[in-house]
């Protein structure tokens, strides 16, 4: 798959026994080998990689609830973050983002660059690590005297 300019392949880890992402220049080493495939069901695929938010793929057990500013709603409601999304404008013009994820680290650098024009309203953990990622950022600024 092609994802946010990066090329992934999804396929089965023998190390992980388990369904994967890899992201193409990342791999060392391919080499054929005469093992038959296995037959992945077309549910199985959609369950692992379709299902939750981002190239972290697996089945999504959470679900993000995101609030943008009026400033910044007319741009994020146009915007695709999960093919089974849901989102609606508030009575204040807030654009109320919701979606399925499964891990959070590729949701929560996208989550911080919309800066003060986002607030994540569920699940409390996601909003709780958004907090201490921000609280981290704050104290490279601590010794500016401005």
């Amino acid at each position: 798959i092609f994802y946010r300019d990066n090329w992934y392949l999804d396929a089965y880890c023998h190390t992980r026994k388990d369904l994967r992402s890899f992201a193409v220049d990342s791999i060392k080493k391919a080499f054929i080998t005469n093992n038959k495939a296995d037959e992945i069901s077309e549910k199985q695929l959609q369950e692992v990689f379709a299902e939750s938010y981002g190239i972290f793929s697996g089945k999504a057990n959470q679900r993000a609830k995101l609030k943008f500013s009026p400033e910044r709603a007319r741009w994020v409601a146009n915007e695709t973050w999960h093919s089974e999304q849901s989102g609606v404008f508030d009575k204040d013009g807030n654009y109320i983002l919701e979606f399925n994820y499964n891990k959070d680290p590729e949701l929560v650098m996208d989550i911080l660059k919309h800066g003060s024009n986002v607030e994540v309203l569920a699940p409390a953990g996601l909003r709780k690590r958004v907090k201490d990622e921000i609280s981290k950022s704050l104290k490279n600024y601590s010794s500016l005297n401005i």
